[in-house]
């Protein structure tokens, strides 16, 4: 636990205390997509300096948060994974991550969007409600590549290809003006921020699904 305290008796404030350090609720939610040796959250963060993302580690180990164990030979590499108090962080990242997609914006110089970043925010813009039916969509953005499996109000969200995509999408730039309703769903593929490989239609129920 940090050194730093609020000196008041309050959830939040004990809350801020834990992961309220500058990178700790993005290491965070990088564990949340999966276990990381220590270069996966340094590639996953390439802006952090080294030295405070060994300090953040040792902080959230410290708090029963994060814990780390030594993977099978022959690997026996070090694996970073969130403990079950860690995972309960699960609802609250979506909801900040939800909240915040609201202010995104234009993709600001130097900002990356890796397969991490694209599983929370499929994760956190999912809406259950507008959900009667099963699919599988397969966003590409460059290099990266993530699906997302639809049934009905349940979502599985991971890294790579799917095997039998409902629809693919190729996104040209950031899906935001699609997701927030700025563009339609023609208006984005006559204006060249995406191109499908599947029905139309699916790109319509994709951005209604998938909503900031």
């Amino acid at each position: 636990m940090t050194a730093k305290t609020y000196g008041q008796y309050c959830g939040v404030a004990r809350a801020l205390e834990l992961v309220g350090e500058r990178w700790a609720l993005l290491v965070i939610r990088n564990l949340l997509v999966g276990p990381k040796r220590y270069t996966d959250l340094k590639n996953g963060l390439p802006k952090i300096p080294t030295n405070v993302l060994a300090t953040r580690l040792k902080e959230l180990e410290a708090a029963g948060i994060v814990s780390r164990r030594i993977e099978p030979s022959p690997s026996r590499a070090i694996v970073y994974e969130l403990t079950p108090y860690g995972a309960a962080l699960d609802a609250v990242v979506l909801e900040l991550g939800r909240w915040g997609a609201r202010s995104l914006g234009e993709l600001r110089p130097g900002e990356i969007a890796d397969a991490d970043i694209l599983v929370m925010a499929l994760r956190s813009t999912f809406q259950p409600a507008a959900s009667r039916a099963k699919a599988t969509y397969e966003v590409r953005f460059g290099e990266v590549v993530v699906h997302a499996i639809v049934d009905r109000d349940e979502l599985a969200v991971h890294a790579g290809a799917a095997e039998k995509p409902t629809l693919v999408i190729e996104a040209f730039g950031p899906l935001t003006p699609l997701l927030d309703g700025t563009v339609t769903p023609a208006e984005a593929l006559a204006d060249g921020l995406v191109g499908i490989n599947g029905p139309k239609t699916e790109l319509t129920r994709f951005s209604q699904l998938f909503r900031i």
